[in-house]
Formats: C-alpha cells, structure tokens, sequence
C-alpha cells in the first residue's frame, strides 16, 4: 500500500479551497448565515409574542431549525460534484495521470471543500455571535460556541455523503438528484417516518430502540447535542420523554457525528479505487 503524501493532499485542498473563494461562494454562504441568524436570534420567539435577544437557550434553539435545513443542503451543493464534475469536464484523466494516488485526491478535495464550508460556517456564526456575546454575556458565548462547532461537523456529515454521491454518480444530473434525495430523507422524511411509526404502533413500538435510531439521521444527532443541555427546550421538543439521558454525552454524540463523516468516506474511497 503506497503512503499517503500530506503535501499532495494539501495542493488539491489548496485549490479547492481558492476556487471557492474566487467565486466568491465562501462570502456568499457567511452572509446568508449571518443574516439568517441574526433574523432568527431576534425574532425566534415571536410566536409566544415576544422579540430580541433573549436567553442563550431559546437562541440556540431558535437557530437550530435554521442550521438543519441550510447547512445540510449547502454541503450537499458544495460537494456533490466534486468527482463526477471533473469526470464530465474531462479533467480527471488529467489528475489522475499526475503523481497522486486516488485516494490523495479524494481527500484532498473533501478537504478543501470543508475549509471552505467551515470558514463559511465560522464567519458567519461567528459575526452574529459577537453581537450576541454583548447582548447576552460570556457564558452564552461558551454555549454558542459549542453551537457552531457541531454546526460545522453536521456539515461535514453532509458533506462526506455529497462526495460519495460524486463518486458513485455516473453523471452531475444523478449527482445532483441523489443529492437533493438526501436532504429530503435525512431533513423533512425521516422524522416523520420515526412520528409515524410511534402514531400507527399506538406506543407499542420499543422505547428503548427509537432513541437508536434518532442516532442513524445526523441531522437528529445535531438537534440532540444544541437542545439536550437546555432543561426547559428540552421538554418543549419532547426529547426528555423519548431520548435517554444517558445517551446524551455530548462526547458520544460528537464520536457518533464523526462516525457519520467517516463512513460515506470510506465507501467513496472504496468505491473510487
């Protein structure tokens, strides 16, 4: 097995990463999030007939609908082409026929697209969180924090199944489908699938294996990790009734979301070999 070349890795990053700056797709994406959140923050409870910046929890939470809908299909867009892309433009014979092992290629491109989804993710966050660090103090800033680092990983997740899909796709066109297939299931279906499942079973269904499977959607495992910590959210969203407290180590949920940006790559490199 031939040895991975750190530096090879970090020429195709590199490239990635300034196509997307020139593009100006980095920019774009960090002024989405931050007006986005600073929308959200002030106005996430209007609904209980109040506006501003309130407690950290009920800004965190407020904010997490936001990330589970954007973030996922950014990454999938972001992503989705990446291989298949430069097979259709006639440019991967061209990489490939140059000192670099496949599998340098395959990361060195997912690199380079998380930098950039993560500079997107951090500048955008980031400048809507000054505001709230001086609204609300520096123990939110703490909490907030954690937010936009999972934030980041639930992108990554996403962005790992977006460059398996380029892998696997003979096309862009069923590239971009599967992609959008994707953020379908994981985002809007497959909740309602577990909510179905719980309504036609009348209760039957074993408790103690729905939290398992609110663990096979990464995008669940993100809502888990912001709102689990926050007692009065928590019992808004139900999660004290059906998920237990003891799987609710953020630790055991970050290595599970990590698990969740291994293995798409794994079989993209399986697959791409």
């Amino acid at each position: 097995m031939s040895r991975i070349e750190i530096s090879q890795i970090g020429v195709i990053a590199a490239k990635e990463f300034r196509e997307r700056l020139r593009n100006r797709w980095v920019l774009a994406v960090a002024c989405v999030f931050t007006v986005f959140a600073l929308v959200i923050a002030y106005f996430g409870s209007a609904q209980q007939g109040a506006v501003g910046f309130r407690g950290i929890d009920v800004t965190i939470a407020s904010l997490v609908s936001l990330v589970i809908y954007l973030v996922p299909l950014i990454a999938l867009i972001l992503g989705y082409d990446a291989i298949v892309g430069e097979r259709e433009r006639g440019s991967l014979e061209l990489l490939l026929s140059l000192p670099l092992t496949r599998l340098e290629l395959l990361l060195g491109k997912f690199v380079g697209l998380a930098g950039a989804l993560g500079v997107a993710t951090v500048a955008g966050f980031g400048l809507a969180g000054v505001l709230l660090f001086y609204q609300l103090g520096g123990e939110a800033l703490y909490h907030y924090g954690g937010f936009i680092a999972s934030s980041f990983l639930l992108g990554l997740a996403f962005l790992s199944m977006a460059v398996m899909v380029s892998v696997l796709a003979q096309d862009r066109m069923r590239a971009s489908g599967a992609a959008i297939a994707l953020w379908f299931f994981y985002v809007l279906v497959y909740d309602l699938l577990l909510l179905g499942i719980l309504v036609v079973s009348e209760g039957r269904f074993g408790m103690d294996f729905f939290p398992v499977l609110l663990l096979l959607n990464p995008a669940d495992i993100f809502r888990i990790l912001n709102i689990f910590g926050f007692e009065e959210v928590r019992q808004l969203y139900g999660l004290a009734t059906v998920f237990p407290e003891t799987l609710a180590n953020p630790w055991l949920l970050g290595a599970i979301m990590m698990s969740w940006i291994v293995a798409p790559l794994a079989v993209a490199t399986w697959r791409f070999k």
